[in-house]
């Protein structure tokens, strides 16, 4: 299998800043795409695009790129800000060239700042697969209260849970450790959009994210996919 990763920088506006990709192919031509945050934490911790060659190799998926996506200022970035929500989903999305609406991939803020995008503008992705998201509820999180983002994660979470999921938003699934702080307000977030939750065993890590992604991701790609 043919493999490539090439290194981008996508000027965003709206951030003045430029988001750092880099994006993994087994082959040429229009293939599917995911969109992971925090993607070098993820190549690094769950081997993701071994997984990925793995999926293809054995016949589970289709080819597909992997855009893994730098966290750059990552509190602020990722915590409900509608200028990288804007920017992703005006500068970073059209810049990748996706054959079709990608499928985005994130855990703890990064969780967060695909739903926040993708509530702000309903089908920019195709599936959101949502891991341990921060999704603040002050009942169950306000330990969380010194980070310097908790309000506005707090009224983005109220918006949700008062709307819900909005008309032509992604398919979504959740993720989260039976054992970790963030299951409640996962649980509420699902709820709020009618969403799955799957709870898997362990906490809020990487071994928890990457063991979830049999069981679930795959089954969510393969049908997304097959269309």
């Amino acid at each position: 299998m043919r493999r490539a990763t090439t290194a981008l920088r996508v000027r965003a506006t709206p951030l003045r800043a430029d988001v750092a990709v880099r994006v993994w192919s087994p082959g040429q031509g229009a293939l599917p795409l995911l969109v992971v945050h925090d993607g070098p934490a993820y190549e690094r911790h769950a081997r993701l695009t071994r997984w990925a060659r793995s999926k293809i190799s054995e016949g589970e998926l289709p080819p597909f790129r992997i855009a893994m996506l730098d966290p750059g200022e990552r509190e602020e970035w990722y915590s409900a800000s509608a200028l990288y929500a804007r920017a992703l989903v005006e500068h970073v999305l059209p810049a990748l060239g996706a054959s079709g609406p990608p499928v985005g991939v994130g855990a703890s803020l990064g969780a967060l700042a695909l739903l926040h995008a993708e509530v702000r503008a309903p089908g920019s992705f195709g599936a959101l697969f949502l891991q341990s998201g921060s999704y603040f509820v002050p009942r169950h999180d306000r330990h969380e209260s010194g980070f310097g983002r908790y309000g506005r994660i707090v009224r983005f979470v109220r918006t949700v849970r008062r709307v819900g999921r909005p008309a032509g938003a992604a398919e979504t699934e959740l993720t989260c450790g039976a054992e970790e702080e963030n299951v409640q307000n996962n649980r509420v977030i699902a709820r709020a959009l009618g969403a799955p939750l799957h709870e898997v065993a362990g906490g809020h890590d990487w071994v928890a994210w990457r063991d979830a992604f049999d069981p679930f991701l795959v089954p969510l790609l393969a049908r997304l996919w097959s269309r």
